[in-house]
């Protein structure tokens, strides 16, 4: 039953088409039926129009000069004279077979016919005979239906006179009948190659268009599934060949790819948060509340709690801030204000802020940068912002016991900057990832996931670029790349005051 149902299915689809296969009955089939249907009249009519008019020449053939001439001596003599004489005319004509010939006399009557029975049909009823008088040729046809009800073409041609008096005609008639047989069967002959092509183009078109709404069909379901949370869900190609379908349920696969990573991404971005935002939260609640509860003689344990309670605000303080710097970055709102730093300065100041970190945390840091000053106009706050965020990383990664090595040095104009690390490095089929937006390569770290989407962004408005070398359980390599002002170096206290607006020899 169900096979049946599946087969009723496709009989009544192609009957009752929707959508592109509708479109295509309605349109290019519709066109198609039409320009055959003027194809097939034009052909038929150029075929009987050709047949007809062959009929017509030889007909006209037979009434020529020399029939004139033979009728000539007779026409004002007796009637007996021109009955024998019309007698011996129809004797004497060689295709009586196929063309019937009659001789009509001055008063409009069939004298003789080659036929051999008598013609009761006078010049009156004779259109041609009538027309052929009215002539200036004296000649003149018809075509149409004699009494009998068959089809017949005929041509008269009446004979000149001085006088102006009807003096006899001559009439040649021949059936059509043969010449419509043949025209019905190359009719039915065309007819059935119209309908052929028809069918054709119907199968060919109908096999054509399934091959494309199939697919889109497919894809459309796909999609479908996608929305309403299927994110497994795959297009199946159609064969190997590289058409326009392959090409964009290929393309349609690699964006459901991409939401799912970026779904995936979002979900972990949402657990980091959520987690990052518990644990201070937790922590500056807990001793809240022991705080509450302590009495005058814990005054160690209420500083102690104090400075946790600062020290988890900060990192939520943090965490906000990364989030509205990423917010303002897909907005395109977040701007800089620019003026001229020293970039090697800023980085001196982040340095020396962790070097109390790595202290406390056992990592050895070394820091190596030149002499000379790195002039630019850059936002300050942003580019500590980005030394802070790829440090912080640099120390998060790494455990104790290990080394963060940054080196500084200007090259071609630009101040590179490496951050070098013997933390637990980063796969590599995670590095091309490391700077999008939400993504994680070590879940176990705390982190929101987007310091380096934000701190690659702002890299990029001081028209830097930031690279990130990895191997998993070696280290890793950040290498930041600003473009500075190179400037020779000729009296170091007029270079400072140049970079930092102000005269030494006065402080």
């Amino acid at each position: 039953m169900e096979l049946i149902r599946k087969r009723f299915d496709k009989i009544k689809s192609f009957f009752q088409p929707e959508g592109i296969t509708k479109r295509w009955m309605t349109n290019t089939l519709l066109v198609t039926a039409v320009i055959l249907a003027i194809i097939l009249a034009i052909s038929v009519y150029a075929v009987a129009s050709y047949y007809r008019t062959y009929a017509s020449n030889v007909l006209f053939s037979y009434a020529n000069d020399s029939v004139t001439t033979f009728f000539s001596p007779y026409l004002d003599g007796t009637e007996e004279s021109f009955q024998e004489k019309s007698m011996e005319f129809v004797e004497n004509f060689t295709d009586k077979s196929k063309v019937e010939v009659m001789v009509i006399d001055r008063h409009g009557r069939v004298a003789v016919s080659s036929s051999g029975f008598a013609v009761e049909e006078t010049m009156k009823s004779m259109d041609d005979v009538t027309d052929a008088m009215e002539s200036k040729t004296g000649i003149s046809s018809w075509a149409g239906f004699n009494e009998n009800g068959e089809h017949v073409m005929s041509v008269a041609m009446v004979f000149p006179t001085s006088d102006g008096n009807f003096k006899g005609a001559v009439r040649f008639v021949t059936s059509l009948s043969s010449i419509d047989s043949q025209i019905y069967g190359f009719v039915a002959i065309v007819f059935l190659i119209y309908i052929i092509a028809l069918a054709f183009v119907m199968v060919s078109g109908s096999f054509f268009i399934k091959t494309i709404v199939v697919p889109v069909r497919k894809i459309n379901d796909a999609t479908k599934e996608f929305t309403q949370g299927n994110f497994d869900v795959r297009i199946e190609l159609a064969g190997n060949e590289k058409d326009e379908i392959n090409e964009l349920a290929e393309s349609v696969n690699n964006m459901l790819n991409e939401v799912s990573a970026t779904d995936k991404i979002k979900n972990d971005f949402i657990t980091t948060v959520s987690h990052e935002l518990r644990t201070p939260l937790t922590a500056i609640k807990g001793w809240g509340e022991m705080l509450r509860e302590l009495g005058p003689d814990d005054i160690e344990l209420a500083k102690r709690g104090t400075e946790i309670i600062i020290s988890e605000s900060e990192r939520l303080s943090q965490l906000v801030e990364e989030l509205l710097n990423f917010s303002r970055i897909q907005n395109g709102t977040l701007s800089l204000r620019l003026e001229k730093i020293d970039v090697l300065a800023e980085l001196d100041e982040t340095i020396f802020v962790f070097k109390e970190r790595s202290k406390r945390d056992g990592i050895e840091l070394t820091y190596s940068a030149p002499e000379l000053p790195a002039p630019m106009m850059a936002d300050p706050n942003r580019i500590k912002q980005v030394f802070v965020n790829i440090l912080d990383n640099a120390f998060k990664y790494t455990e104790s016991g290990g080394m963060v090595s940054v080196e500084a040095y200007i090259s071609e104009g630009d101040l590179i900057i490496q951050v070098l690390d013997t933390g637990c490095g980063i796969a590599q089929e995670d590095l091309p990832n490391v700077k999008m937006k939400f993504f994680k390569a070590n879940l176990q770290v705390r982190g929101s996931g987007i310091g380096l989407a934000v701190v690659d962004e702002l890299i990029k408005m001081h028209n830097g670029t930031l690279d990130i070398q990895s191997k998993l359980g070696i280290g890793t390599t950040v290498t930041i790349a600003l473009p500075v002002e190179v400037v020779e170096v000729q009296n170091e206290d007029s270079l400072i005051n140049e970079i930092i607006g102000e005269d030494i020899s006065d402080v």
